[in-house]
């Protein structure tokens, strides 16, 4: 099983989460979330300061999948956030070394 962790931008949420459903992704946890990467954010002026507001807003999704699907999730996650931009995100991906749905007991693929 791997963990993809993806930080995009705030306005593809509502498409990058259809297109999670769509391909039948069971499970997704959805942050707001606020950092920066080679943007470093904006120049704002407040009262005729200066002030370098070095985040901005993003969303993260989590999703827990099986090995052979993680290139198709990848993929749908690539597709649906690009836009060639500087900002567009980036993907973690991670082992997961054991997953246990508590309602049930099952573990590991049949757990997802």
């Amino acid at each position: 099983m791997k963990k993809i962790e993806a930080i995009v931008r705030p306005e593809q949420l509502e498409t990058l989460k259809e297109a999670l459903l769509k391909v039948k992704v069971n499970g997704i946890t959805i942050n707001q979330v606020f950092g920066c990467g080679n943007q470093y954010g904006w120049t704002e002026y407040h009262r005729g300061s200066e002030i370098i507001m070095n985040t901005l807003p993003k969303v993260e999704f989590k999703i827990v999948v099986p090995d052979h699907r993680l290139e198709e999730i990848v993929s749908v996650i690539i597709k649906n956030t690009q836009t060639g931009e500087m900002g567009d995100g980036k993907i973690f991906i991670t082992d997961i070394s054991e997953c246990i749905r508590i309602r049930s007991g099952e573990r590991g693929d049949a757990a997802l």
